[in-house]
């Protein structure tokens, strides 16, 4: 938030405007860029996620995972226009691939859906400088199985992939779903 407060900052002081859709100094949107590829936990600023995620209960995750996403991609989505294409696409391919490789190595299921929320964030920030209107149907379509899928593992009380096997017992028709 501070780093997003000075690039604004360093912005008004050159520019002498306040509006964050004008960012025209060079050192202002890579800031920006960096502050949102932090806030958002894309990789290389990722380590976060995943550890805090595993430290939380999974309605605290949920949260995270998606309400607290919804601020820096809104800022993302007014100020694409601006930030350097390039690092936003480097960005991403970090972000999927390391999303992606790191989280087939998990058991644990909150450690998981981190790694997959750094791997969806990755592709979300790939569509932000190309379309508007993809990038919103993509935030949405994140949004909504995001919260499917942590709504499900809030049901079972799973933890970790281990547990998944025997939720059949308990919950057939959750375990259908």
């Amino acid at each position: 938030s501070s780093m997003i407060l000075l690039s604004s900052t360093m912005n008004a002081w050159k520019m002498g405007t306040w509006d964050i859709t004008q960012l025209s100094t060079q050192p202002s949107t890579t800031l920006l860029t960096i502050a949102l590829a932090l806030k958002l936990g894309l990789a290389p600023m990722h380590f976060w996620l995943p550890e805090v995620m595993q430290g939380t209960t999974m309605s605290t995750a949920m949260i995270i995972a998606t309400w607290q996403k919804l601020p820096p991609i809104s800022l993302l989505h007014i100020t694409s226009n601006q930030l350097p294409t390039t690092v936003l696409f480097l960005l991403a391919l970090i972000s999927t691939l390391i999303g992606g490789w790191t989280g087939l190595n998990q058991t644990q299921l909150r450690k998981i859906l981190a790694f997959s929320s750094i791997a969806h964030l990755g592709w979300i920030i790939v569509i932000s400088p190309l379309s508007k209107n993809l990038l919103t149907l993509n935030i949405i379509i994140y949004l909504i199985m995001t919260s499917s899928m942590f709504t499900t593992l809030i049901m079972s009380t799973a933890k970790t992939a281990k547990d998944l096997g025997t939720t059949w017992t308990t919950s057939p028709t959750l375990t259908t779903i």
